[in-house]
């Protein structure tokens, strides 16, 4: 499954340069929604990703290799993950080092970073199951629900993480989006190495 991501990753290596910029770029702005922003939108690369193999009938050469149909939808799932993971620690260490700079400027707090990391697996989780149902060509209106989510989470978790961090409801709070993201996980991988056979036949 590392062969399958690190292809993904130097396939899609002029978007991911644009995707991390981004990612940067909003992870260093002051405020929260722009650093929830950051690490929601980096769910998204999967897709783009997943625009390539079909254009370029990837899934037809794919099925003469030595790959099983759970390692080449756990790698997309592994691939979001992963920047997943970094944007939330470029957004920690960037917002970080804004409050030390520039305290008056309000950077995110750390409660809203984990809050979003939380979200963006869920999202990833809710819509990878779409994408590989009906495809990225056919899916437009998939990417359409993926933009709304990307951005209507982002809002929602740069409005109640101020509220959240250090009341007593955070370590709560946190814990059902922890668990709300592994649950859909759980159910999602399985889903889509159900819906991803049934297309390849």
């Amino acid at each position: 499954m590392q062969a399958l991501i690190l292809k993904d990753f130097y396939v899609m290596w002029k978007q991911t340069r644009v995707f991390l910029l981004v990612i940067l770029v909003f992870s260093a702005i002051p405020g929260s929604f722009n650093a929830v922003f950051a690490v929601i939108y980096s769910a998204m690369l999967p897709y783009t990703a997943m625009a390539y193999d079909e254009r370029s009938k990837w899934n037809q050469l794919a099925a003469m290799m030595p790959y099983s149909d759970r390692d080449i939808v756990l790698s997309k799932y592994a691939f979001g993950w992963l920047f997943i993971l970094a944007a939330t620690a470029a957004s920690l260490v960037l917002q970080a080092a804004l409050s030390l700079v520039w305290p008056a400027a309000g950077s995110a707090s750390p409660a809203a970073l984990l809050l979003a990391l939380c979200v963006s697996v869920c999202v990833l989780a809710l819509t990878l199951p779409l994408m590989f149902r009906f495809g990225t060509e056919r899916g437009r209106l998939v990417m359409f629900l993926i933009i709304f989510l990307v951005c209507g989470s982002a809002g929602a978790v740069a409005g109640i993480a101020p509220e959240l961090n250090g009341s007593t409801y955070f370590a709560l709070t946190l814990s059902a989006a922890a668990l709300s993201a592994v649950v859909l996980t759980v159910l999602s991988v399985p889903f889509s190495i159900r819906l991803y056979r049934r297309k390849r036949r």
